[in-house]
């Protein structure tokens, strides 16, 4: 290995970068010339060659030839999409570890976006949420290092550490003037995933925060608390998956199948060729993991009956998708809300005979009826915009993002424009410090943070609009099977509404 290397910088020192991409070619156009449809790019090879040639015999500093190979392979594999990823040697055992053991982190799903790293949602509950930070922010900074063409797993490499130890994130928010820098301590994730409240007699209310091994099993607790408190079985439900950026597939199955007939299809995958592989259903084989013992057992019977309203927003992500478009394809279910995120793809972590591994998507979720949730989202059935959230960001925004095979218009976020003003909360301006705050004000600032954050996990249909209205749609059968699978081909709406307009205009 030292003298292959030894040889190749010896090439380049004496500007052989061309010769070096001639033999490339010439030694795979063979291979090449075999291949009828997956042919290699010989020319683009040599032009490869030719760059690493020029690099080593030009560049103002030493280069190293491993770390050069790697940022190649880098570059290749998140130009795809912005979920695919490169992950050296170390990054791959750090990650097999931190998927069997407990680690300090912060309770963010990110993803990356113009060469910044780009939050999706934060988690319940976790640091993240208590410092301010929220859906759409960009993270520019980690500490004093900056994102700029930073990979999603080198960030979650820096963001990770002991728990207790502390980090600064800079961010940049589309509707602030200036940065917001937020101070934050590391903490072991363990999110309890689903919570619940008794909104009225016989209406009870599940928040799922972020689909996780234990959660079918949490949600089946919850119910049955709250057939408990209510003394007798609900006369119907809201689940409340706003902000939720997913989780385990598996997770996603169950919720699903607690309000599903057995066998229902919930959710499938297909790869390039278009043809369906994976095919999940309400079936305890599908999401128990194997356990013998169905996470779901004793559920009350009349759950797979009872009218059912879903809350989604533009934080709902991957898992929270799946299941609200398995319910709202078996028409179980009435979504409010606004349009979810849009993370319809799957990624799979392959290995390398380095010892890395890629983070590669290779295949996109299909709902019950075949419909891919990628770049447009689950649609609510009933439009409900929340006033307090001024930006808006999904899967579409960002740049490099896989294209619904399906066709049809793509949901983008941005600014949100609203008829009057956005009502503001405490937690609008509390992550921000300007310089002319003393300390006092400083410390008031974080209170009321910190206890708007807390009140806010209390559902008040009073204070929330969303919440108000999936409510009003339970307590009116008629209204609930108007809105019924609205939202499912927005497109044949779109184009009802333009005729009728168009016959008005004649009339």
């Amino acid at each position: 290995m030292t003298k292959q290397k030894n040889t190749a910088k010896k090439l380049a020192i004496y500007g052989f970068g061309t010769l070096t991409g001639i033999a490339l070619s010439l030694s795979v156009q063979s291979f090449a010339n075999e291949q009828d449809k997956n042919s290699l790019p010989v020319q683009g090879i040599r032009t490869w060659a030719e760059a690493y040639g020029q690099i080593k015999a030009n560049y103002v500093e030493v280069t190293d030839d491993e770390k050069l190979l790697e940022s190649a392979i880098q570059g290749m594999v998140s130009s795809l999409d912005p979920h695919s990823d490169y992950m050296s040697p170390k990054d791959f055992v750090d990650l097999k570890e931190n998927t069997s053991g407990e680690f300090g982190g912060l309770g963010m799903e990110i993803g990356s976006e113009d060469g910044f790293i780009k939050v999706i949602a934060p988690i319940e509950d976790t640091p993240a949420e208590r410092a301010g930070v929220r859906s759409g922010d960009y993270i520019t900074k980690i500490n004093e290092t900056s994102t700029r063409g930073m990979s999603t797993t080198e960030a979650v490499k820096l963001m990770r550490g002991k728990p207790d130890t502390k980090i600064t994130l800079t961010l940049s928010r589309k509707d602030a003037t200036q940065p917001i820098v937020v101070n934050l301590t590391r903490a072991v994730i363990k999110v309890r995933s689903v919570r619940s409240h008794l909104l009225e007699p016989g209406i009870g209310y599940v928040r799922i925060t972020q689909f996780q091994q234990p959660t079918v099993a949490l949600l089946n607790e919850n119910i049955q608390k709250l057939v408990k408190e209510n003394k007798g079985n609900l006369k119907g439900l809201i689940l409340d998956l706003r902000d939720d950026p997913g989780g385990l597939l598996t997770g996603a199955v169950g919720v699903s199948a607690a309000f599903l007939p057995e066998g229902s299809k919930i959710v499938s995958t297909k790869g390039r060729d278009g043809k369906e592989g994976m095919k999940l259903k309400a079936t305890q084989d599908d999401y128990a993991m194997g356990e013998s013992k169905d996470p779901l057992a004793g559920l009350p019977a009349n759950l797979k009956d009872i009218p059912i309203t879903i809350l989604i927003n533009s934080g709902s992500a991957s898992a929270s998708e799946i299941v609200a478009g398995a319910l709202q394809d078996h028409k179980r279910a009435v979504l409010v809300g606004t349009p979810s995120f849009g993370k319809g793809s799957v990624q799979s972590v392959l290995p390398l005979s380095n010892g890395g591994g890629i983070k590669l998507t290779t295949s996109l979720y299909y709902t019950p009826n075949d419909r891919s949730i990628q770049a447009q989202g689950i649609l609510p059935d009933v439009e409900v915009k929340d006033k307090t959230r001024t930006v808006e960001y999904r899967e579409a925004d960002y740049r490099g993002h896989i294209a619904n095979p399906n066709g049809g218009e793509e949901n983008k976020g941005g600014i949100v424009v609203y008829d009057e003003e956005p009502v503001k909360t405490a937690s609008d301006t509390s992550s921000v410090t300007p310089a002319d705050k003393d300390d006092k004000n400083k410390s008031k600032d974080k209170k009321n943070s910190t206890e708007d954050i807390l009140s806010s996990r209390i559902p008040n249909p009073a204070k929330d609009e969303q919440l108000a209205k999936a409510l009003s749609l339970l307590k009116d059968p008629s209204a609930y099977q108007e809105a019924m699978g609205k939202g499912m081909d927005k497109k044949k709406l779109d184009e009802a509404k333009k005729e009728k307009d168009k016959n008005n205009t004649e009339d």
